[in-house]
């Protein structure tokens, strides 16, 4: 970033500077023993099963929850977790899963668990979002958006208790992403005596608001547009390993090392950087693009990077004539410069998008084709498709910051320019976030610029929820796109483990997708995490949600 730009965003700062420069940090005993995160909105819910949006994940997944299964933050490999081994059968189909022992849930205000987590739990979790028939199933919604978008729930067959520490699930065919799901932000573990002392009380929607999980920090109190307070889970079962032998050293680093954990919610960037900047935060949520250098620059704070598992797109409703006509959507590919879009929003801190994947996927393909910039041929196919001069659409732009797109509204106006040179008027839309959601999976939109963060590095996690038919009622396939040869690929892709099978269908994909253009790929960004520096084992997940268990804070 240039000087004078630096300059600018200094001045800009000034004014939430002056709002909280005046205090002083204190060094009391909170300071010592709790971290206080500055977060962007208020989780949607305090059960990730129900909802796909970052805010959510990041509030819930790592610090309230476990999984059976986890990703190795480094490697990307699955490593145990609730589930201490696993054993898969000849055919692919039946999965054996031990589970660990002594492992405690949160005892609360609300609830005291009588007993350890067991198999109980493990299938109470996985039918509320697989049977409609479930006791739970339908409180708080009835929607496991995830879990819909890949079509889970259809491919399972049973779930089995084998006895108080094994549990059996069988599919009904092979599916070589199925233990990638299970290590994912959404297939957190509940305590099912919970559930059934919830439903005795006649107040089953508490499980969704007042959370009880196994993870490292436990739910206190939550107060909207303002915080979040978590406690230590003083009975963490990482923190009972010790070195009890090799195979669970990597678990280590995710224990609850502070006594408390605040989220800050702010919503204003700049308002974020200034309290990380006068110590009123210990860490942020996606600081912006332009505030990158500032962070940079400061000997106080820690920036620390890592190319992301995202996409940033533009997504047309395919529901909604013309949008539903290919050459259309082409046209409108070709009336935008992608260049220069990531050059004005993104900076120097995401690639061109040529398909779905990023390069840090195995099944990246460079020499796949991409759009280019060709507003003559923009003018043709419109005129072929008989959309005339004057023709007007919405371009919707979520209101929230993300990895995959820091700036919205700004990259909407930009588009809105290169459609006014080809003809076509162009109306901004956004609302509130929860609206905006809303209202995208109801259908309303023409088209818009939203993303994706993969949840795991399997391809499937990216094709399948953004664009498979089954991921329209869940609401991640935001082009509402539905194609039946795309959905036969995906589903061809996972009946193999092998990878150079895998990689050419998916670039049948690919070229699918490049003919069809249901959405315009635009950037993968890089993910960044400011913190201050005295906090020390703060890193970056690349699969979900931030993690502040096994962060530790020195003064």
């Amino acid at each position: 970033m240039s000087k004078s730009l630096a300059k600018r965003v200094l001045v800009l700062l000034c004014i939430p500077l002056l709002l909280v420069s005046c205090v002083k940090r204190n060094k009391d005993a909170f300071y010592s023993s709790g971290i206080i995160y500055c977060s962007e909105s208020n989780p949607v819910t305090f059960n990730p099963q129900l909802d796909t949006t970052s805010t959510t994940s990041d509030a819930s997944s790592h610090q309230l929850y476990d999984r059976l299964l986890d990703f190795d933050p480094e490697t990307g490999r699955i490593v145990p977790s609730l589930a201490s081994s696993w054993l898969t059968s000849d055919d692919g189909l039946t999965y054996a899963f031990q589970l660990r022992k002594n492992v405690q849930f949160h005892t609360t205000e609300y609830f005291s668990p009588s007993r350890t987590f067991n198999a109980d739990d493990v299938i109470f979790s996985i039918n509320r979002w697989r049977l409609t028939s479930h006791p739970y199933h339908y409180i708080s919604g009835g929607r496991y958006p995830y879990f819909e978008s890949i079509g889970l729930a259809k491919n399972i067959a049973s779930v089995e208790r084998i006895n108080g520490y094994r549990v059996e699930i069988t599919l009904k065919r092979r599916d070589s992403s199925f233990l990638a799901n299970l290590a994912t932000d959404f297939a957190v573990i509940l305590s099912e005596e919970y559930g059934a002392e919830l439903l005795r009380d006649g107040r089953p929607s508490s499980i969704d608001e007042l959370p009880v999980g196994t993870g490292p920090f436990k739910f206190d109190s939550f107060r909207k547009d303002h915080f979040i307070k978590y406690l230590r889970h003083e009975n963490y079962w990482r923190e009972e390993l010790g070195n009890e032998d090799s195979t669970d050293r990597n678990l280590q680093s995710t224990t609850a090392s502070v006594n408390q954990l605040i989220f800050d919610i702010t919503p204003k960037s700049s308002l974020r950087l200034a309290k990380l900047m006068t110590g009123e935060c210990d860490a942020t949520a996606f600081p912006a693009q332009t505030e990158l250098e500032v962070i940079r620059s400061r000997d106080d704070l820690i920036l620390a990077e890592k190319p992301g598992l995202n996409i940033g797109f533009w997504a047309f409703n395919t529901q909604r004539p013309p949008f539903d006509n290919p050459d259309v959507r082409r046209a409108f590919a070709s009336a935008i410069d992608k260049n220069t879009l990531l050059e004005a929003v993104y900076f120097d801190s995401a690639t061109r998008a040529k398909t779905l994947l990023p390069a840090a996927s195995w099944a990246f393909q460079n020499d796949a084709d991409d759009t280019a910039y060709n507003p003559v041929l923009a003018r043709k196919l419109l005129a072929n498709a008989g959309i005339e001069p004057g023709f007007s659409m919405t371009i919707w732009a979520m209101p929230v910051e993300r990895a995959y797109n820091p700036n919205a509204t700004k990259m909407a106006e930009l588009i809105q320019r290169y459609l006014k040179e080809v003809g076509v008027e162009a109306t901004i839309v956004s609302y509130d976030w929860a609206t905006f959601r809303r209202h995208l999976q109801e259908g309303l939109h023409d088209s818009v610029l939203i993303g994706w963060s993969a949840d795991n590095g399997d391809p499937d996690n990216f094709y399948r929820p953004l664009l498979s038919c089954g991921a329209i009622p869940s609401g991640t396939n935001r082009a509402m796109w539905c194609n039946q040869d795309y959905d036969r690929l995906l589903n061809d892709a996972l009946q193999t483990d092998d990878i150079d099978e895998r990689n050419a269908i998916y670039r049948q994909v690919n070229r699918l997708l490049y003919e069809r253009l249901p959405l315009v790929p635009i950037a993968h960004a890089y993910r960044y995490q400011a913190y201050r520096y005295e906090l020390e084992g703060m890193n970056i997940n690349p699969f979900g949600g931030v993690r502040f268990g096994g962060v530790e804070k020195k003064l």
